[in-house]
């Protein structure tokens, strides 16, 4: 073939094309599968966070020591073991599929039960876990994290003096969601509320909501007397 020719160039360009879009697809393919991996363990960590078990070097290793269960919730408050994959996108999961995921544990021989959270701040998404007794009210530890709150201000949620007023709390009163954040130096039942973010009003404002509407997803279980294994 003649390698000055129109046809010779337009067939070597083809062949490159396809070989590259190939090498690409197998790259991309590639980095998706470690990057869902390390989305998976990020999110073990997290809920390890809301149950005090920070710093781990190990994420795998410690969730699977003391997570016990990834349950999904029944309409009537009951819980089924979730036999799919481990799910990340809990909002999704919920608005989309209508999986409410609840996360069965044991810390020092007491169980524990952590809900993700999901919401908005100021400037963009908050998330987090709850941790609650096995009284499926009293608040074990939370964790809290953002996209894009205001360093100094919003984004203090994600640190450890704003998410230790948590542990104590009440969840429930008279079989409604009452726990949450109120305007700083405002708390009224102390037993349900923590003081918001100096400097931060909207971002305490969304993790109020937030906590009351994803905790109140889970009203069916959380005044279910059954305990569930």
């Amino acid at each position: 073939m003649n390698t000055n020719s129109n046809s010779y160039t337009i067939i070597y360009a083809s062949v490159m094309v396809v070989i590259v879009a190939f090498l690409l697809a197998f790259v991309s393919s590639s980095l998706r599968e470690t990057q869902n991996k390390n989305v998976e363990l990020d999110t073990k960590k997290q809920i390890l966070a809301a149950l005090n078990i920070k710093d781990v070097k190990d994420a795998e290793v410690e969730y699977n020591k003391y997570v016990k269960g990834d349950m999904l919730m029944n309409v009537d408050g009951t819980l089924t073991e979730n036999t799919g994959a481990f799910a990340t996108a809990y909002e999704k999961e919920a608005k989309e599929n209508n999986r409410l995921h609840v996360f069965v544990a044991e810390v020092d021989g007491e169980k524990k039960y952590v809900f993700p959270v999901y919401g908005a701040g100021l400037w963009g998404a908050i998330w987090g876990y709850v941790a609650l007794n096995s009284d499926k009210d009293t608040v074990y530890g939370v964790y809290f994290s953002h996209a894009s709150e205001t360093p100094g201000l919003g984004a203090e949620i994600a640190s450890t003096h704003f998410q230790g007023e948590f542990p104590g709390k009440k969840t429930l009163e008279n079989g409604e969601v009452v726990l949450g954040v109120v305007k700083n130096g405002k708390v009224e039942k102390p037993d349900y509320q923590v003081d918001g973010i100096s400097g931060g009003t909207i971002t305490s404002v969304g993790v109020d909501a937030m906590l009351k509407a994803c905790l109140s997803s889970y009203k069916n279980f959380l005044t279910n007397n059954n305990e569930e294994e």
